[in-house]
């Protein structure tokens, strides 16, 4: 919630300048997708058509429909052309109270309607075992939906790393980052699910994974567009590695 109504078109027309030319998008490199504030999906969604950049809420609802006032309908978000949605975020949690049974019923709905849960977890503690903790949230998560089928995209976002001047550091980023995908491979229903980094991400650091990790998840880097087409450029470069890369902006 960093950009008013207007600032959000301007940026997301930009972007999408960008993806109509930059060879990483429309060579397939990359999996581009862009996550504006509710009230910005629509038009958005519009000036992207074409691109090939897809549409993510930053939320939605356990509900499809009802008396829900101010929710957000996860079948709307599909209606609207939404791809992806966001949830389980730190600040969901810290600021509204948004707990692991909360998450696991978005991520139920956001299944059922088509919906790719972009699916923050992290630890709060550096100090702590990060894989355990992060494997234990991803269970969590999707307790509810072993009877749905449909991949995710997991946004590895350590909670010390959000808003820090630095991101987390790249060997431990790349070990979490591989048991996540490890216990997603265990799981036929969750077949084709990626995990991606976020917490202080910015252009530079998908060269220093070196294709360990498989895309960014970028936040108040990517306020300038400049800086989503730097990032394009790195996952370019990278284009030898095995899988397309996957970059918010």
């Amino acid at each position: 919630m960093y950009f008013g109504h207007a600032q959000t078109l301007a940026w997301a027309g930009a972007v999408a300048d960008i993806a109509r030319r930059h060879p990483a998008v429309t060579g397939g490199v990359v999996d581009l997708f862009v996550a504006p504030s509710t009230a910005a999906l629509a038009p958005v969604g519009a000036l992207l058509a074409g691109t090939g950049v897809r549409l993510a809420a930053q939320n939605a609802f356990w509900e499809d429909a009802g008396a829900f006032t101010g929710e957000t309908s996860p079948a709307e978000l599909a209606e609207l052309g939404c791809s992806l949605v966001e949830l389980g975020h730190a600040e969901r949690r810290r600021h509204f109270g948004e707990t692991d049974t909360v998450v696991s019923r978005k991520v139920r709905a956001a299944i059922r309607n088509g919906l790719a849960p972009l699916l923050c977890l992290g630890e709060n503690d550096r100090s702590t075992d990060a894989a355990s903790e992060v494997i234990a949230q991803l269970d969590a998560a999707l307790a509810d939906s072993g009877d749905l089928v449909g991949p995710i995209v997991v946004a590895y976002e350590p909670v010390w790393a959000i808003g820090a001047a630095e991101p987390a550091p790249v060997e431990h980023v790349v070990a979490v980052v591989r048991a996540l995908e490890e216990r997603l491979a265990l799981d036929p229903a969750r077949a084709g699910s990626r995990v991606i980094y976020g917490g202080s991400a910015a252009p530079g650091l998908l060269t220093a994974f070196d294709g360990a990790v498989r895309g960014l998840f970028l936040g108040r880097f990517a306020h300038d567009p400049a800086a989503v087409e730097l990032v394009l450029d790195e996952a370019l470069a990278l284009a030898g590695t095995p899988a397309p890369q996957e970059v918010l902006s």
